[in-house]
């Protein structure tokens, strides 16, 4: 489709081939400008907006890759197509090194030219799209009900974007915790599907029968007690979305049936004679990888290429601690309203513990111990006492440490900071802060130990 305000710029020091593609892209129906050195292209291209640049691989005063590199340099976005008469292996690969979308050769026909052009320019939106979101998200806190502003987040809701208005089918892994089932929302109700019903199932929760029961439903007296009919998630879901929550701990034989519904859009109800057919998007989830899940015979290899055409991995609380305070506050001031309590801020002890737990149970642990804080708190601060003991002392806030009688001062000491970096889990700023020494110190002596060939391969 022709984006009918794209510009284009071109530059050659020859008249003919300026006249010759000037007339094929405007019959097309773009906005051509034309100009004979590189000099007046760098010139134009800096003081205006071009969606594509064609330009000559040899002019008189700046070439084509010479000018692709200061555009470049400069941080000028335009999709570059470089053309030339003498052109060579080694020219091309050094343009498309440079950046170049495309290298033609002269003379160029005009339905190459037209849908090489095409092309670039659609690619050249998708790239200032992206960089329009990303713009966006990054002064994002919040994403639908999703907390959080650290790249890793950021990456999340870029593809969450991408994948809204898509028919594919997504999985979502992650360890428990981690927010799947608010991610699955997310995606549909940015997606086209926003108006259908959002139908959320755990396959962990069931035995096989009744599984297949929520899945497909059954017909009036398909079993004993089936006194009417029953619809099951695949028709409730119908113009809208299922989620499979924990889609690994599906039985195989339902698996099966699953796939079935998936690929032909149809299914039987138990006790059913007429098939029933669905328009559903399937987003699945799961806190193992589906690969493993596959080679440990859990999970149907087809079914795993029909459910993972995208796969969106959360990253585990540990490893995005610049979420935490976010997440603190949000939920330190939703529980002091729904407690009725003014609990406002917390003691910096506790900032420092919060940072240093590994948060094993991810963002629900977090949630849970600031709702245990702010019900037990007795004034507008959170201390210590208020945490849950597992973050306070999640190993029972004991190190034995064997050191020789006899022993000297340094060898205590290497033991000391080796032993309490285990502890902490190789965290170094929570290791100086329980040695009582500044985190430079402790980086000093474990160059030191490192110089010296005693340092753990693991540290």
């Amino acid at each position: 489709m022709i984006q009918k305000n794209a510009r284009i710029l071109v530059a050659d020091d020859e008249e003919i081939v300026l006249s010759t593609v000037k007339t094929v892209l405007k019959g097309s129906g773009y906005q051509v400008e034309t100009v004979s050195s590189g000099t007046a292209a760098l010139e134009r291209l800096t003081s205006g907006d071009f969606d594509l640049f064609l330009v000559d691989l040899t002019l008189p005063d700046i070439g084509g890759i010479e000018l692709l590199a200061t555009l470049k340099e400069q941080g000028i976005l335009t999709e570059t197509i470089i053309f030339t008469g003498r052109a060579s292996v080694a020219s091309a690969v050094e343009a498309m090194k440079k950046g170049a979308y495309d290298y033609l050769a002269k003379p160029i026909e005009a339905d190459r030219l037209r849908m090489t052009i095409l092309k670039a320019i659609e690619h050249y939106h998708l790239v200032i799209s992206n960089k329009q979101l990303k713009r966006q998200l990054q002064t994002l806190t919040h994403y639908d009900e999703i907390i959080g502003q650290s790249n890793e987040m950021l990456n999340i809701y870029r593809m969450i974007e991408v994948v809204a208005n898509t028919t594919a089918n997504v999985v979502i892994t992650g360890e428990s915790g981690t927010g799947k089932e608010l991610v699955a929302r997310a995606i549909h109700r940015k997606g086209n599907r926003s108006e259908g019903p959002f139908v959320a199932i755990n396959c962990s929760a069931f035995p096989l029968e009744i599984l297949e029961n929520e899945l497909f439903g059954h017909e009036q007296g398909a079993f004993t007690g089936a006194l009417k009919e029953k619809p099951g998630c695949f028709e409730l879901a119908d113009k809208g979305t299922l989620f499979l929550d924990e889609i690994c701990e599906m039985p195989i034989e339902t698996q099966a049936k699953i796939l079935r519904a998936l690929e032909e859009r149809r299914f039987r109800r138990l006790g059913g004679k007429k098939e029933v057919e669905v328009d559903v998007r399937v987003i699945s989830a799961s806190n193992v990888k589906l690969e493993k899940a596959v080679e440990e015979k859990r999970l149907r290899e087809d079914i795993y290429y029909r459910l993972s055409v995208v796969e969106i991995e959360l990253p585990p609380l540990r490893e995005r601690p610049g979420d935490i305070n976010l997440l603190v506050q949000e939920f330190l001031s939703l529980f002091s309203h729904k407690n009725n309590k003014t609990v406002a801020r917390l003691a910096p002890e506790v900032i420092d513990m919060l940072h240093w737990h590994s948060w094993p149970g991810n963002v629900r642990e977090l949630r849970n111990a600031i709702e245990r804080a702010v019900v037990l708190c007795d004034s507008d601060t959170v201390h210590i006492k208020d945490l849950p003991p597992r973050v306070i002392n999640p190993n029972g806030g004991m190190i034995d440490v064997q050191i020789p009688l006899g022993s000297k001062l340094e060898f205590a000491e290497k033991e000391m900071i080796f032993h309490t970096l285990e502890y902490t889990k190789n965290n170094k700023t929570r290791a100086a802060k329980t040695l009582g020494i500044s985190l430079k110190t402790l980086h000093n002596k474990l160059n030191h130990y490192k110089r010296n060939g005693v340092m753990p391969v693991d540290m």
